[in-house]
């Protein structure tokens, strides 16, 4: 009779959202937004509260990459150097020949109130942290080692670059090894100790949703007013160039690593809506278009934060059904399609 209580008031909650398509990322991001819009002064109680959900996203990752770098395989770590150069240099060359279409074809204004310089600042940047989150579920701790070099298209550098202010700015070097040693220390413990890397692979779920809470927690859905119809077709423009992401990157990963993680640089960073600011600054003559141009960044990065997790989970259901890439008899994920237990790493 005991039990039979105890399994009635299981609800199984991260179970639950496991199974639905991006469900670790999805539910806590939808609860944050909402608390974000209609009562933010919940973040601001203080204490652990604060600490946790509202300034807790640096610590929250920083935790994350620990945990992932338990799992990466001493054998294994080209991979996911090779995977972020990949990735950071194709988000980069399309971001820069967006751009270069709108100024060629509609001139430095642009169209609808998105000007080139706006166009490359959206596509050349990515969420990092949106990206990590997919990875738990979508992919492996070659992914997830993959944001160390990824990390580099947050914030202005790229975009300056590609704009030809690259005199004015400089590789954010303390930001990559940042990013670099929380993963290093995951994975020199984690092939060291075999219990830790066990204890990581549980507490990974737990992580991700506690993640996302605080990435949410600054977004509202103010901002997509602000901006209008072209925020709002920007972040559909950067939202839509996934597909295209999931496609080019896989042909240059071997069969057994295509996965659906391409999709999930298809967003625009959070951070994205400080560019602009920087751009002005490196040359005056875009200092009327920043105002404009920071509310279209910010939009843009919430319509992606929302639509990427649900592309990503589109074409790795594509991908499982017809057992392809990390699906396919070879890949890691094999036991996914037939339902046998997931081996030991």
């Amino acid at each position: 009779m005991e039990n039979e209580t105890k399994k009635q008031k299981d609800l199984d909650l991260l179970n639950k959202m496991k199974k639905l398509p991006g469900g670790l990322v999805i539910i806590p991001l939808v609860i944050a937004v909402l608390l974000a819009t209609f009562v933010p002064q919940v973040y601001q109680i203080g204490g652990y509260v604060t600490a946790l959900f509202y300034d807790g996203n640096a610590c929250m990752m920083g935790f994350f990459l620990i945990v992932c770098g338990a799992s990466i395989n001493v054998r294994q770590v080209g991979m996911p150097l090779y995977k972020g150069v990949v990735m950071t240099g194709i988000k980069f060359l399309l971001g820069v020949l967006f751009g270069l279409i709108v100024g060629w074809v509609c001139g430095p204004a642009g169209f609808l109130g998105i000007t080139p310089f706006v166009m490359i600042a959206a596509i050349t940047n990515s969420n990092s942290s949106l990206y990590i989150s997919l990875s738990s579920q979508f992919g492996n701790a070659t992914d997830t080692g993959a944001v160390s070099i990824l990390a580099l298209n947050d914030g202005p550098f790229f975009t300056l670059v590609a704009l030809g202010a690259t005199g004015l700015a400089s590789i954010p070097f303390k930001s990559l090894v940042a990013t670099i040693v929380p993963i290093l220390i995951g994975f020199i413990w984690g092939n060291l100790d075999e219990g830790f890397k066990k204890a990581c692979a549980t507490a990974q779920p737990i992580v991700t949703f506690f993640m996302t809470i605080s990435i949410g927690a600054k977004t509202d859905v103010s901002t997509i007013l602000k901006a209008g119809a072209s925020g709002i077709l920007l972040g559909l423009i950067s939202a839509a160039t996934s597909v295209i992401f999931f496609f080019v990157i896989n042909l240059f990963l071997p069969k057994k690593e295509r996965n659906a993680m391409g999709a999930a640089i298809g967003t625009t960073a959070l951070n994205s809506a400080m560019t602009p600011a920087a751009v002005g600054e490196a040359d005056p003559t875009m200092a009327q278009y920043v105002d404009m141009a920071t509310a279209q960044c910010a939009t843009a990065s919430i319509i992606t934060l929302f639509l990427i997790p649900f592309v990503t989970a589109f074409f790795d259901k594509m991908m499982q059904k017809k057992q392809k890439g990390i699906y396919s008899p070879e890949g890691w994920a094999h036991y996914k399609v037939t339902g046998e237990a997931a081996p030991e790493e």
